[in-house]
């Protein structure tokens, strides 16, 4: 009975359904060949972005860069949990603008919660901040969000230029809806340790710093964002064998192969749905005004879109529907950025975060789902009226 049970419960794996899918539609017609090229070229890029700078996060990892800031932020805290806070606030914002959203939940998860252990803090409204910042702090650069990424070309004047205020006041918004939920957690002190984590080789964690602010300065810059990130992946990976560090995971478990073919799996749905007519149904729920109310109505059919499949997929559905006027494109990355924290599947972001606290909260098990949904519900709408509001204001 227990061989027939684990017989029931073995699945086809995701990524093999997904692999299934990117050869299958492009060679069976459904996708024609025209569309698939187009396709390859706007999102191959992309796909090398989020291979990439996945590795580069997780040798950030190794070098111990983020347990490092951790310790610094619990003794800057000086035992004030507020302030405690404030820092974890500004080290989830950073990460996800520099190394996007998925690199912050998969990876500033664990190091928070570790936080809240030593500082014998609560671990879900540190958590929480963290799953917030992750989908609403990913505005501002192109690399910060993959829907950034297929958006950037289409922003003539550069893409930091239009988004900057947008991503300011959908920060602004976040943080200070997360204090009003939180802030009770968040009162009194902690008593603060002697020494905080040691990084297991100074030398490469100093070089891992300087990579990651170049990284910075570069995809500020909108340097070609596939090749700045396999740059990080060749000094990283070349520093690291230098200095004999083990890596925390091994290169194939690095590497989010599986992820990348979910993701071109997306892509090629998606284009093939709209080389049949989707483009013209989402015409009529979407509009195709400029005005107040247009953007409105564009942003809740984003906001919607996106907690019900996932932003990725609504991003790329609802995109020719933007078309080429940059309010509109703005609008909708607005929505499919900060929007999707209502479900736990509406982002990548959101799924990992659930994961990585389920695994390390050592038996506690997957947070509570009032919390999540409420902070969802309440945030959701008021950063995405901000940051369209920053819009209609341009």
């Amino acid at each position: 009975m227990g061989a027939a049970g684990s017989r029931r419960r073995r699945r086809f794996p995701l990524w093999a359904v997904a692999a299934l899918v990117v050869v299958a539609l492009p060679a069976t017609g459904l996708l024609p060949a025209g569309d698939a090229r187009d396709l390859v070229s706007r999102t191959g890029p992309v796909l090398v972005f989020l291979l990439a700078i996945t590795v580069v996060a997780e040798l950030c990892a190794g070098a111990g860069l983020f347990d490092v800031v951790a310790g610094r932020a619990a003794s800057a805290a000086r035992g004030r949990r507020l302030v405690l806070w404030a820092l974890v606030v500004v080290m989830a914002t950073a990460s996800t603008v520099v190394l996007s959203l998925d690199s912050t939940a998969v990876l500033v998860t664990p190091v928070v919660l570790a936080l809240a252990r030593r500082t014998e803090s609560r671990p879900l409204p540190l958590a929480l901040t963290v799953l917030a910042l992750a989908n609403t702090a990913s505005l501002l650069l192109p690399v910060s969000n993959l829907t950034n990424l297929l958006a950037a070309s289409r922003f003539g004047t550069g893409y930091v230029g239009v988004m900057w205020l947008p991503a300011l006041a959908v920060l602004v918004v976040t943080v200070v809806v997360l204090l009003v939920l939180h802030g009770r957690s968040f009162v009194g002190r902690f008593e603060p340790t002697a020494h905080g984590p040691t990084p297991p080789d100074r030398v490469l964690l100093v070089v891992t710093g300087v990579v990651v602010a170049l990284l910075a300065i570069a995809f500020a810059a909108e340097l070609p964002v596939a090749l700045a990130a396999l740059a990080g992946v060749l000094v990283l990976g070349l520093a690291t064998w230098w200095r004999k560090v083990p890596l925390l995971v091994p290169v194939r478990e690095m590497v989010p192969w599986r992820s990348a073919l979910v993701v071109a799996a997306l892509f090629v749905v998606v284009e093939t749905w709209h080389a049949h007519g989707l483009g013209g149904i989402l015409d009529a729920v979407a509009g195709d005004g400029t005005g107040g109310g247009d953007l409105a109505q564009l942003a809740a059919t984003g906001v919607l879109a996106a907690n019900a499949v996932n932003n990725l997929p609504a991003y790329l559905a609802l995109a020719p529907t933007a078309g080429e006027d940059v309010d509109r494109l703005a609008t909708l990355l607005v929505a499919v950025n900060a929007g999707p924290l209502v479900t736990p599947w509406a982002s990548l972001a959101t799924v990992l975060w659930w994961q990585q606290y389920r695994r390390h909260t050592f038996g506690s098990g997957a947070p509570p789902v009032w919390p999540v949904l409420r902070q969802g519900l309440l945030l959701a709408p008021l950063v995405v009226a901000a940051g369209v509001a920053m819009i209609m204001l341009r």
